[in-house]
């Protein structure tokens, strides 16, 4: 299922602003070099994610799933004086990109990058979260969420990735484990009343979530 049109797609980057050189070199390089380059976030999810942060003005960020590091650079824009964003990633060769990629970007003293299982790195991290964006496997994303929510501060948000799951969700039988985990998601944060949501269609769909 083609979930944005090419010609859509094009036309909402024609009226966007465009990528600066750093992030554009991200993705030259990982769409040659990457042999999961789908995963990167882009330039129109990559332009949301910066102006999310940058509305919200954060100070503490987490990411989990950092890949070869575009969205946490997009994210840390926003971030105030002294701000921080943290970012989790399990591969050492995609951490090990990522950090090239954040030095390149100027980002080194704003970005710390941690390597390894993120429910496990989570619970040692700073409490108070003002922003949140997961992008990491997808099984996992329930257990994500119960393990960040107690830890956002209210009016923070979670921003949640790949919630249409290439369009699987949406079939009469969801026949995959990560679609399936994905709508598993999408039910518990629907009956959540803690918070606020909305599902957009930006890609591979985002669900954006204020905590009240």
């Amino acid at each position: 299922m083609e979930l944005v049109n090419k010609l859509v797609q094009d036309y909402a980057e024609r009226f966007s602003s465009p990528e600066d050189e750093v992030l554009s070199r991200i993705a030259t390089t990982t769409a040659s070099d990457h042999p999961h380059a789908h995963m990167l976030s882009g330039h129109i999810q990559g332009r949301f994610l910066e102006l999310i942060s940058r509305i919200a003005r954060p100070t503490h960020i987490l990411e989990i799933g950092t890949f070869t590091g575009y969205s946490a650079i997009c994210l840390a824009r926003g971030l105030q004086p002294g701000g921080l964003l943290h970012t989790i990633e399990l591969r050492e060769e995609d951490a090990a990109t990522a950090s090239k990629n954040f030095n390149r970007a100027g980002m080194a003293d704003r970005i710390l990058l941690h390597t390894g299982n993120a429910l496990e790195i989570i619970h040692t991290l700073h409490t108070g979260w003002d922003i949140v964006f997961i992008d990491a496997d997808k099984v996992s994303y329930p257990a994500y969420y119960r393990a960040v929510l107690p830890a956002v501060r209210a009016g923070g948000i979670i921003i949640a990735d790949n919630v249409l799951f290439h369009g699987q969700v949406v079939q009469d039988t969801i026949k995959t484990k990560n679609a399936r985990a994905i709508h598993a998601f999408n039910e518990m944060v629907l009956q959540d009343e803690s918070v606020d949501k909305v599902m957009l269609t930006i890609r591979d769909g985002l669900m954006l979530i204020l905590k009240k």
